[in-house]
């Protein structure tokens, strides 16, 4: 393979006196992530295992975004109605519609809710917590363990902050998801009574461009947050996990909060990399009588970038040439986008024309194909020269 340097987004590190400091965030874990590409603009022990709290809760809503009919009535179980606070205030044999739970877990963290969705989905909550780290797993949260849907702590729950970004990046795909976490109020009501569920996140009210996600708490996970914010086309998802106990790690984990997203607003900007059909080069084409065919990038890519510049390079990688025939949008390499020298994403690279193969083979075999057009029921007249 043949590399070619098609392009490269010249913004050098700036390292001044001047530049921003990083972010002073007591979480014992924590990390900002930009929700489109993923990057992660910031991390502290973001791979370390910790439990997660309600955080948890983000999981158990994608579950029933995606696999429930949330016009289902749930009967509440005694077990279900026996879960600790936070709680709905459910009752043994109550009908209450599944979007209603649904609110109630993700807007004030009801564990009797979460209780009741894993039963009614899974026929269990062993099996809903399965359901869920197997989901995990599949978005890449490799070192998450799920063993309850409400966050309460077990031996073995367990997530790291940036298995949590990876989820919640997963879950802001789905815009219900959004809707319901950005929801200030929602009414329900079951065969028993009417639930007034008020949203306890208050990084709505105090943050500008905040839509979400889900606040956390018990006595081994301290004070835990998920927060996702939006300014100017820039998306950020921001996690931390034990900021600390009692009243001061309560505010302390909307304080942490507070300053990763300022961080991530006040030094970033969105850059485009790379546009759909842009200009790849040229591929060389033998035993043609085309000898060249251009490529373009089949995708796109937009990536935050930082004010005080960054080494952005994309790189595409294809062969020097290639034999015919060749199709148009057929995938003979990809381009692949370095940030500060580390391969961060990839790109194909595609034909935008068609090259036929022209050669002696290929041409006796185009004319014997002609010549076996014309038919065996046509005359053929031959004049004989006299002697």
């Amino acid at each position: 393979m043949r590399l070619f340097r098609i392009f490269a987004l010249a913004l050098a590190f700036l390292i001044f006196m001047g530049a921003a400091k990083e972010p002073q965030v007591e979480a014992k874990g924590a990390i900002l992530i930009e929700a489109d590409s993923g990057r992660v603009l910031w991390d502290k022990n973001a791979d370390e295992a910790m439990a997660m709290a309600s955080t948890t809760k983000i999981m158990t809503a994608i579950l029933v975004l995606e696999n429930a009919n949330l016009e289902d009535i749930v009967i509440v179980s005694k077990r279900a109605a026996a879960a600790p606070r936070v709680k709905m205030e459910l009752s043994a044999g109550e009908e209450i519609p599944l979007h209603g739970l649904l609110y109630a877990l993700m807007l004030q963290s009801s564990n009797d809710a979460a209780v009741a969705i894993a039963e009614h989905m899974s026929g269990s909550v062993a099996e809903f917590c399965a359901a869920m780290t197997r989901k995990a797993h599949e978005l890449g949260a490799i070192d998450t363990v799920f063993e309850t849907p409400s966050g309460l702590d077990t031996d073995n729950h367990r997530s790291t902050a940036h298995d949590m970004a990876l989820i919640t990046r997963y879950a802001l795909q789905n815009p219900l998801f959004v809707e319901i976490i950005a929801t200030p109020q929602f009414i329900t009501v079951s065969n028993k009574k009417t639930y007034d569920i008020r949203n306890k996140n208050r990084l709505l009210n105090e943050f500008e461009g905040a839509f979400g996600v889900k606040t956390g708490f018990t006595g081994r996970a301290g004070h835990c947050f998920v927060g996702a914010a939006e300014r100017e086309g820039l998306r950020l998802i921001s996690v931390v996990f034990a900021s600390g106990w009692g009243a001061q790690g309560k505010e302390q984990k909307w304080v942490d909060t507070k300053r990763l997203l300022n961080y991530g607003f006040n030094n970033f900007i969105m850059e485009e990399i790379v546009t759909q059909g842009q200009d790849a080069g040229e591929l060389g084409i033998t035993r043609s009588r085309t000898p060249l065919v251009a490529l373009y990038y089949d995708g796109s890519l937009t990536l935050p970038v930082h004010k005080d510049g960054e080494n952005i390079e994309l790189v595409a990688f294809f062969p020097e040439s290639v034999q015919a025939p060749l199709e148009a949008g057929a995938a003979v390499g990809e381009g692949r986008i370095y940030v500060n020298g580390e391969y961060f994403a990839s790109i194909p690279i595609l034909t935008a024309q068609a090259a036929a193969r022209h050669d002696l083979k290929t041409s006796m075999e185009k004319v014997l194909k002609n010549f076996l057009q014309m038919g065996t029921s046509k005359e053929i007249s031959i004049t004989l020269p006299e002697f």
